[in-house]
């Protein structure tokens, strides 16, 4: 029975990491109840985890998962709707999903669902977080935590984005041409932050995370495929491949961190970096430059020291510069700063930082410290070099990371 429990387990997390958008953008798409699927499926799921290791994982688990969600989604609205006029929509709403379900395959709203989410009519700083949840099916405090606002004021968020969606009709479609522009920046945002964080987790470890940098760049497919004319939509595909072809190289064989100037080139997906470089082409040949497209650019500039052996960190330092003024924030800052300082010296890339020294968001910020700490040990201040290696190791979450970070540390110690 064990066994069987943990083989039924198995199942319906591969059927959640690989349906679970797709269904909730099914169940949801007539009703735009988009709560009301998240509830369906959830005792979908609980059904699952205590029928199949009685009955064992059905041959087709989504299409299982499915018929048992669209069973309490019928049954809720029965309990909610009962005027004539409401067994009418019953019915409507039984009759659809039976014929949509006489097809083989479960068509995919993902896209559909993912422009609902970045309506107008949704607050704009909840749109991104709306998307990770609906489609990839994120928990309000993992959400909380990549938007840095606590669980209980997301889980609000949230919960009043769901309830716009289904009171004021904002319909489940892909916008026409003309009103697509302002709504797709924050689906690519939602994109971009699927794959970061899968990305966090580069051995794939964490049940959470596993696979969301492969359903980032899907979802970026499938957006770049729809809108093949649009330029950061291509740049955001060319950055999420750039980075996915260095994935490998990002940890040896023991599972120690690697910094990208150390990493063994000959790791690097080199058809996954070409794939990336055309699709960069292709962007550029658009004429409309935007932040997905310069941190790709930034990309591309460092996959040639595969063929030239160095970096053109010139080239990265006024990519960075460019970024700053059209998208700043602290990552582009302090990248920046290390850019200048492999170009123009050390204490030139410190001056940098110093300027950002201001900006209470870096006092907590790995990043910031470890980069501080690489620059003062190469000016020879050991003693401000070692206070700010032990800020980053403090704050960093990753272990490879962290025991990189120590040993940098006790280089210089050894230095003294």
């Amino acid at each position: 029975m064990t066994n069987d429990l943990e083989v039924a387990r198995a199942a319906a997390e591969a059927a959640a990491r690989q349906s679970y958008g797709k269904l909730i953008a099914f169940l949801a798409a007539r009703t735009r109840d988009v709560a009301g699927a998240e509830d369906a499926l959830a005792d979908a799921f609980a059904a699952a985890l205590e029928r199949w290791p009685q009955t064992g994982v059905p041959q087709k688990p989504e299409a299982w998962l499915l018929a048992v969600a669209r069973r309490r989604r019928v049954d809720a609205i029965r309990r909610r709707l009962t005027s004539e006029a409401g067994r009418d929509h019953l019915r409507l709403i039984a009759e659809e999903i039976e014929a949509r379900m006489a097809d083989e395959d479960l068509p995919d709203e993902r896209l559909r669902l993912m422009f609902a989410c970045a309506h107008p009519a949704i607050d704009a700083g909840v749109r991104a977080p709306l998307i990770l949840q609906t489609i990839l099916g994120f928990d309000a405090a993992t959400i909380a935590s990549a938007f840095l606002v606590s669980p209980a004021t997301m889980g609000q968020r949230l919960v009043r984005a769901k309830s716009r969606i289904r009171e004021t009709g904002i319909p489940f479609r892909v916008p026409e041409r003309a009103e697509l522009g302002e709504r797709l920046d924050a689906v690519l945002e939602a994109i971009y932050a699927a794959f970061a964080e899968g990305w966090s987790d580069p051995a794939g470890t964490e049940t959470r995370r596993r696979n969301l940098a492969t359903e980032g760049i899907w979802l970026g497919r499938l957006v770049a495929s729809l809108m093949p004319d649009e330029p950061e939509a291509l740049g955001l595909l060319a950055l999420m491949l750039f980075a996915e072809a260095r994935r490998a190289a990002r940890r040896n064989a023991a599972g120690d961190y690697v910094p990208l100037a150390e990493q063994e080139l000959g790791l690097w997906d080199g058809a996954l970096i070409d794939e990336a470089e055309t699709l960069l082409k292709h962007a550029a040949a658009k004429r409309v430059v935007g932040r997905y497209q310069l941190e790709a650019a930034v990309q591309s500039a460092h996959t040639t020291r595969r063929l030239t052996g160095r970096t053109d960190w010139v080239a990265i330092r006024h990519l960075y510069d460019a970024l700053s003024v059209i998208a700043a924030s602290p990552v582009v800052s302090i990248n920046r700063a290390v850019a200048i300082a492999e170009a123009d010296g050390a204490a030139a890339g410190l001056s940098a930082l110093d300027e950002l020294g201001g900006d209470k968001r870096l006092h907590d910020y790995q990043p910031y410290w470890a980069a501080r700490a690489g620059l003062l040990a190469r000016l020879g201040k050991t003693r401000e070099a070692t206070e700010a290696y032990d800020r980053a190791i403090g704050l960093e979450r990753d272990p490879a990371v962290r025991r990189f970070l120590q040993a940098r540390r006790a280089g210089l110690a050894a230095e003294e």
